[in-house]
């Protein structure tokens, strides 16, 4: 194979941090190139120089032998090199086809654009319907929409980052024949993944970076996970594990909790009923969209619903708001850490405050206790390893990560009797997810009761008790985790409300 693009010595600095340090590789004509590490290992600020959102330091790239060095993302494209962010870009209220030309510099009619959108759809197995509005597409729907914009344009390197982290079990499948098929024409995939057992199946080489520099290189499919993944940390990867809780009060109850929608494409909550017992992780299963934020708000207190419905040791708890179900000991950490779990311009001292006052007792009539606080911020930094200057620093200075490590950190170490968390671990490396994990397992055994909502399923079927899923707004009936199938949980997340029916 000949090299397609050639990194030479990229290194990027920032106050404080060197993000990329003098890294060097190549990625082959056709290959699947995974690019692996920690958060805050280097992969984001690497496949920005890539595309052209940031400009290196120093060190060179070349793209098929020539000099490559796009000063904007609208150069990269014009070279052949495209990407699918983690996070889609899309217009809720824009059909498929007007979201496309959005992104496109000279897009065609619309009619020849729509044309076109359900020609590389169908040939690539990603098939779409491009008058269709956005907002009533599923994650994995509107993921389509932006590998299709990608597509559009020819691509000879498309760049993925976390591309499976919405998707089904059986959409996982559809992408990963549409990748094979684009393999097979020549274009080379550059793919950011922390689920080691995908890296295994698709990828042909890897490059490990750890603290900005790439310490390894190696064929996948000749290494175990744990073995990739103790690369990325320099150390042996601690794993998980479950200490022995009884189960038997009732902690939280739901009775058909029924919920309108809160936006014009959020999901209604229909007849949700479950039960969580003190010392049990109950896990929720679910692609994005199907109402896991809308019960995280039920559940919060955020969205308020019939007195009745929500119980925490039997006492109606639906008109409380969030403060008041801190008080009594419900704590929850949402799934989008800026601007939602975390404010982007606060420092974690601030930041620790916002949820921690009630149960840390941080204010006393009206006057914070600035100290304290910061006590708290430095607490939660150094038991959850947040990697980050000191607890001054604004939440958005921190990778994504680390973002995650505070805030549920923050979370935990208010001593919850509930706690309930979307996505504990999004976007969370292996040695940082496993240490959330334990640290969930380890308040579970210290008798809270815990309701996971995850897109996870290794995570899921790790850490939980029971598993449900949610489909539509609707949740299917809990059954213990231990021994269910991939096959099994996917059908459920499909909308299988009868398990018999899919054993």
């Amino acid at each position: 194979m000949n090299a397609l693009l050639d990194l030479d010595g990229l290194t990027k600095a920032y106050p404080g941090v060197v993000a990329n340090d003098d890294v060097s590789f190549s990625i082959q004509e056709g290959e699947v190139h995974a690019l692996l590490g920690e958060n805050g290992a280097g992969k984001s600020t690497l496949v920005k120089m890539i595309y052209g959102l940031v400009k290196p330091d120093s060190g060179t790239m070349q793209l098929r032998g020539s000099s490559f060095a796009p000063p904007e993302p609208r150069a990269a494209r014009a070279s052949g090199v495209a990407m699918v962010f983690q996070h889609f870009s899309l217009f809720e209220a824009l059909d498929v086809a007007e979201n496309i030309a959005l992104g496109m510099e000279n897009p065609p009619a619309m009619r020849e654009l729509a044309a076109r959108i359900t020609e590389v759809s169908q040939n690539y197995g990603l098939p779409l319907d491009p008058s269709r509005l956005v907002g009533e597409l599923s994650a994995g729907e509107r993921q389509r929409v932006e590998i299709i914009r990608c597509l559009l344009q020819n691509p000879k390197l498309l760049i993925m980052d976390e591309p499976t982290s919405v998707l089904t079990p059986q959409e996982v499948e559809i992408l990963f024949k549409t990748l094979e098929t684009l393999k097979s024409e020549g274009t080379s995939i550059l793919y950011i993944s922390h689920k080691l057992e995908e890296i295994r199946r698709l990828c042909d080489s890897a490059t490990i970076l750890r603290l900005g520099k790439k310490v390894a290189t190696c064929n996948p499919r000749e290494e175990t996970a744990k073995a990739m993944a103790e690369m990325m940390v320099g150390s042996t990867l601690h794993q998980p594990e479950r200490k022995p809780h009884k189960t038997q009060e009732v902690a939280l109850q739901l009775h058909d909790l029924t919920l309108p929608a809160q936006s014009a494409f959020g999901t209604t909550l229909k007849n949700i009923s479950f039960s969580v017992q003190k010392g049990e992780i109950l896990g929720i299963g679910g692609v994005a969209g199907n109402g896991q934020d809308e019960l995280t708000a039920a559940l919060s207190g955020e969205a308020l619903s019939d007195a009745g419905a929500i119980e925490m040791h039997g006492k109606p708890i639906g008109q409380m708001g969030p403060n008041a179900r801190r008080e009594i000991g419900l704590l929850a950490a949402p799934e989008e850490r800026l601007g939602h779990a975390a404010a982007p311009d606060m420092s974690l001292i601030e930041n620790a405050l916002l949820t921690g006052d009630i149960r840390k007792g941080l204010s006393r009539r009206g006057f914070l206790n600035w100290p304290k606080a910061k006590a708290f911020a430095e607490n939660v930094i150094a038991e959850f390893d947040v990697r980050t200057p000191g607890p001054g620093n604004a939440a958005r200075a921190l990778s994504g990560g680390n973002l995650q490590k505070f805030v549920i950190g923050r979370e935990i170490l208010q001593a919850p009797e509930v706690l309930v968390i979307n996505q504990p671990t999004w976007g969370v490396d292996a040695a940082a997810a496993a240490d959330i994990r334990q640290a969930l397992l380890d308040l579970a055994a210290n008798g809270a009761a815990l309701v996971v909502i995850s897109q996870d399923l290794d995570e899921l079927m790790e850490i939980s008790d029971r598993f449900a899923a949610l489909n539509e707004g609707r949740l299917t009936e809990p059954v213990p985790a231990f021994g269910l199938s991939v096959e099994q949980i996917g059908l459920m997340m499909g909308g299988a409300h009868d398990l018999e029916a899919v054993q």
